[in-house]
């Protein structure tokens, strides 16, 4: 029952999409420029904004479903979460504010602010020398095992 009242509410904004799309290339590239035509974008944009909302929705749903039916996959999770909390939290004791004055757009940037993107920029460098190390580690385990 509910894979085709699913399959009903794709089919349909499929076809929204579709007449949206329609409707944008019959008005051609000139009245989209000038502005005359904007209001054809916005059911577009709708339509994909609820398609985003429910595929966001059904993911959350079914992951964390998953997640209590299966105690091993909640255990690994937990342990993956927290090992991303750890780094991000190391990363920003690690990182300390900078000195220098940054414009944030018309403004300058606060140290707060500065101190967030360098906790940034290190949990980003940590996360890819352990994902380098992790795709190393396979692929030597891989051509061993052979």
């Amino acid at each position: 029952m509910m894979h085709k009242i699913l399959k009903i509410i794709a089919a349909v904004l499929a076809l929204i999409g579709i007449v949206s799309l329609v409707r944008i290339l019959a008005a051609g590239d000139e009245a989209m420029e000038t502005g005359e035509k904007a209001g054809l974008f916005e059911p577009m944009a709708w339509t994909a904004y609820i398609i985003l909302g429910m595929v966001v929705l059904f993911v959350l749903i079914f992951v964390i479903q998953n997640l209590f039916t299966n105690t091993a996959s909640l255990k690994s999770t937990l342990i993956g979460v927290g090992a991303f909390a750890a780094v991000l939290i190391i990363a920003y004791v690690v990182s300390g504010g900078d000195t220098m004055a940054y414009k944030n757009g018309d403004e300058l940037a606060t140290t707060g602010e500065s101190h967030m993107v360098g906790a940034g920029l290190i949990a980003f460098y940590v996360l890819l020398a352990v994902a380098a190390i992790t795709m190393i580690f396979s692929g030597v385990k891989k051509i061993i095992s052979k």
